[in-house]
């Protein structure tokens, strides 16, 4: 079953549930690949549908983060509600000791790399994490270990 297909039934679920908010979170997710894929004009493949889930999924997050920010509780705790909802279709994020070992490597091929290389460094390893960690938590462990190293 493609990720499509499996957000399409558990949509079916959570209507039959009568579950408001998986549902109107899948709603939302089926809207956005709906729309993808009518502006590239052909079905999406897995990895455009990670990435559409990846993007919806750091809405939720900048959103409860400016909600927070403006004292807004009710909507800061529905967004991490549809946050949880969407990480079920997200692969499992790496956490900070599986991007160090990312990490590591790069820098030992690269050899002494001060910190205004760090836009070499995220550019290698960028690409390895790709949908599997959150950049601003690789752009942490990056800086860690580059002032680390200097």
């Amino acid at each position: 079953m493609s990720l499509q297909e499996r957000i399409a039934h558990d949509l079916k679920d959570a209507m039959r549930a009568k579950d408001e908010l998986r549902r109107s979170t899948l709603r939302l997710l089926r809207s956005a690949l709906k729309n993808k894929e009518i502006d590239k004009g052909q079905p999406l493949d897995e990895s455009e549908v990670q990435e559409i889930v990846q993007r919806e999924a750091k809405m939720r997050r900048e959103s409860a983060s400016q909600y927070s920010q403006g004292g807004r509780e009710d909507l800061v705790q529905r967004e991490l509600a549809e946050l949880e909802v969407l990480k079920a279709y997200m692969p499992r994020q790496l956490d900070k000791s599986e991007i160090v070992e990312i990490v590591r490597p790069i820098l030992d091929e690269l050899g002494p790399v001060d910190p205004s290389k760090m836009g070499l460094v995220m550019g290698r390893v960028m690409p390895q994490v790709k949908g599997k960690a959150d950049g601003k938590l690789v752009n942490q462990v990056v800086r860690e270990m580059l002032s680390e190293s200097s």
